[in-house]
């Protein structure tokens, strides 16, 4: 038996991520007419999103991955980045479209963003599933996204805490009394 519904509140429901990967991948496919595009999905949050995003983006396209982390098994970003996994793909002079579960602190993307220029992309762009503003320290912002959100921890269609809870099919706010243990 899931207990999920004891552990958080729903703040996106099924239906909710569907439609804002189906907008989403309308905007892009428009925006990136006549260009070739990499995605870059960072692991292991946006694995889920990423795979909704890229099947309502009506082009071709290729794809690889990055693991970068700064949160550990806490809560908050610590600010030190760690690239666990880089590109196995060569992205000199290509567009590259970084797909994140969530802007918080921006430590990572500004990180990620600066990682991959120096490494000779034409371009890049940011989307995220969410986006946390009122936690920014670094002034960085996404080009897409998904949904704006309070500074409530969430978990959940990809987003996690300590590694669980990543495979409930909705976000959702886990409550204070499951992380302060």
């Amino acid at each position: 038996m899931r207990m999920d519904k004891d552990i958080c509140k729903v703040m996106f429901n099924e239906v909710e991520l569907q439609g804002v990967c189906k907008r989403l991948g309308e905007q892009i496919t428009k925006d990136y007419e006549g260009k070739d595009v990499l995605i870059v999905g960072i692991l292991n949050g946006a694995i889920v999103f990423v795979t909704d995003l890229m099947r309502q983006i009506d082009r071709q396209i290729n794809i690889d991955f990055m693991s970068v982390s700064s949160y550990g098994s806490g809560t908050t970003s610590s600010g030190n980045i760690h690239v666990a996994k880089d590109l196995n793909s060569d992205i000199a002079g290509r567009n590259v479209l970084i797909v994140e579960d969530i802007l918080d602190s921006g430590n990572t993307l500004m990180f990620l963003k600066n990682y991959l220029m120096a490494k000779g992309a034409a371009s890049i762009t940011i989307v995220t599933l969410l986006d946390k503003p009122s936690r920014r320290e670094k002034a960085i912002t996404a080009d897409y996204i998904g949904f704006v959100v309070p500074d409530e921890f969430v978990v959940g269609y990809g987003l996690d805490y300590a590694q669980q809870y990543r495979n409930m099919p909705y976000i959702g706010v886990l409550k204070p009394e499951v992380y302060s243990k």
